[in-house]
């Protein structure tokens, strides 16, 4: 009963008994419920900012699954707390882990979310090389800001660029990223480039 109550008191938000819970017993941090829920899976889907957040700096899984392998970021989407999502992500969830039913955290979530650093989605993808998670943006095209810039002013192609991530740039390139756009050093995408991809990429705009 004890273990029901806490995960009630985390969808319902209740800061104060959920701290003092954890103090009394750390090992609940952990601790799954019958559909193997944590209880960061319940401060996510009830959207208390400033629980996940105390949750995520005790130490928290960022990506736990419950049993049809659903994280917390993808119930923060669904339900619409879109401060959540944006921390979860910029804490590094996977924002590609589907659950059983198909379901992802892009499934009827705002794609150009952005984190403290204003970086997207499609930031993250380009600077790590996330070919797939790209893939799966742009098939949202009519949603996606490709151009977005960060706090930096680098947009998705400045990163890709700057990681030398090639097949990642040529993708965002055919996809209408702009060469031109300057972030705040006053640098385009090619100037971050090695010879290599800013040939490819003149290649391209030619083409």
């Amino acid at each position: 009963m004890a273990q029901k109550t806490i995960y009630e008191s985390a969808h319902k938000g209740d800061y104060d008994f959920i701290v003092r819970k954890l103090e009394e017993d750390p090992s609940l941090l952990t601790a799954k419920d019958s559909n193997q829920r944590i209880l960061l899976h319940w401060a996510s889907i009830g959207g208390n900012l400033k629980l996940v957040t105390y949750l995520i700096e005790l130490g928290s899984p960022i990506d736990p699954l419950d049993d049809t392998e659903t994280t917390p970021l993808i119930l923060a989407s669904s339900a619409g707390h879109e401060q959540v999502v944006s921390l979860l992500i910029d804490k590094g969830a996977k924002i590609d882990q589907q659950s059983t039913n198909g379901h992802s955290a892009l499934h009827g979530a705002d794609i150009n979310i952005t984190d403290k650093r204003g970086s997207t989605p499609l930031h993250r993808a380009s600077s790590k090389g996330n070919l797939e998670i790209i893939k799966i943006l742009l098939e949202r095209a009519n949603d996606l800001k490709i151009n977005h810039r960060d706090v930096y002013g680098n947009s998705a192609l400045h990163l890709a660029c700057e990681e030398d991530r090639q097949e990642e740039a040529l993708l965002l390139a055919k996809n209408g990223a702009d060469y031109s756009l300057l972030n705040k050093d006053k640098q385009t995408p090619l100037d971050l480039c090695t010879p290599k991809l800013a040939r490819l990429l003149k290649e391209l705009r030619c083409q």
